[in-house]
């Protein structure tokens, strides 16, 4: 017999001009011009070094990654991001559940960043109608439409609406394909289920995203730059939504994985940043490296020469580049994100940075400015 299972259509939502936010990206927003005011001397050196390998991987047409948590967007560093995209330093950007979510809020009302603990305590945490409504409905078109998780997003914000395909579509497209393409069947079902189940009409469903201009994600989208979104199921507060439908996120979700392999598989003499200590990035990338170099290896190639900067806050006396793994006994061990990116091969370096000062710097160096 199966579990019981929480009714969420028992659920208030309330609009997001309620919500007290603590970030306001107009007033908030890093630009790439920041003043640098505590990158160490150490950490300069990296960053040199860094934007040299960068420099190289363009040249040779290998993948520049940047990997982040949802922090460097709540940070207001969507402007720097941008600039380095349209400047053409970034391959591929890729971050967590709750950075796209940041982005979009961002794009959508301006705002972002809710008080979790007093919201836990009223029971009104992520109990927000637009992003739940939205970010769903974006998803489960998307899935249909045969996106990734970060492309649907973007390209709901940058066109600031949505086409609803009618039921009597989406039931025809279902039936028609459910031998020949039980995917697209799938998808198709799924998203009938979500707009009957919200009384979503037909057609083309504006919503304004007045500032989207701050969306990493719609100029990704833009300048067809992959931004993929890495989730998992019940870590952001869309899936309190009954918009929810798991199955379009992981549709969306593995094909952006798939995108981020694609990506990977190019990394030789490319670069790999990997900003903030969030599982996402390491645990992506060690499966998508693997997979790629299984490729290689049939094509009797294999990739060596990458490099990877792992940045984040916390501390570590641990010379990874010089030193290797730690021992078990050592608390340098359970970094986890160093220690993956240390069997990865290439080359890794460790600089502790706040990624506020770290992306701007980078940017000056990237184009030859004071840093």
């Amino acid at each position: 017999m199966p579990y019981p299972k929480f009714d969420r259509d028992r659920l208030v939502f309330r609009g997001l001009t309620e919500r007290k936010n603590r970030v306001d990206i107009e007033k908030d927003n890093i630009r790439p011009d920041k003043e640098i005011l505590n990158l160490t001397e150490e950490g300069q050196k990296l960053l040199v070094k860094t934007a040299a390998r960068i420099k190289q991987a363009r040249e040779n047409g290998s993948s520049v990654m940047l990997s982040f948590g949802a922090h460097l967007i709540k940070n207001g560093l969507s402007p720097v991001l941008i600039a380095l995209m349209k400047e053409g330093w970034l391959t591929h950007l890729a971050t967590n559940g709750a950075g796209i979510i940041h982005d979009w809020e961002f794009a959508f009302q301006g705002k972002s960043s809710e008080d979790v603990r007093e919201n836990v305590e009223k029971g009104q945490f992520g109990l927000w109608e637009e992003t739940g409504l939205y970010i769903n409905l974006a998803l489960a078109v998307g899935a249909y439409e045969g996106l990734g998780y970060g492309e649907s997003i973007g390209k709901m914000i940058y066109n600031e609406g949505l086409s609803i395909p009618s039921l009597d579509e989406l039931r025809d497209m279902a039936v028609k394909n459910v031998l020949t393409d039980p995917v697209l069947a799938a998808s198709a079902t799924d998203l009938a289920g979500v707009i009957s189940r919200m009384d979503i009409k037909a057609g083309f469903m504006k919503i304004p995203h007045p500032f989207k201009e701050y969306s990493a994600q719609a100029a990704a989208w833009k300048l067809g730059i992959p931004f993929t979104g890495h989730p998992m199921i019940g870590h952001d507060i869309i899936y309190c939504h009954p918009a929810n439908n798991c199955a379009a996120i992981g549709r969306t979700a593995q094909n952006d994985f798939l995108s981020f392999a694609d990506s990977v598989s190019r990394l030789d003499h490319g670069v790999y940043m990997s900003v903030g200590s969030a599982v996402m990035s390491p645990m992506i990338f060690e499966k998508s490296l693997s997979m790629a170099q299984n490729i290689k290896i049939r094509d009797h190639d294999h990739i060596d020469d990458h490099y990877m900067l792992i940045a984040d806050l916390a501390p570590s006396e641990w010379d990874w580049h010089k030193n290797g793994e730690p021992p078990a006994d050592d608390p340098a061990y359970y970094i986890r994100f160093c220690k993956t990116f240390s069997r990865m091969g290439g080359e890794m370096d460790y600089l502790m940075a706040d990624n506020r000062d770290f992306l701007p710097a980078l940017y000056k160096e990237l184009n030859n400015k004071q840093a």
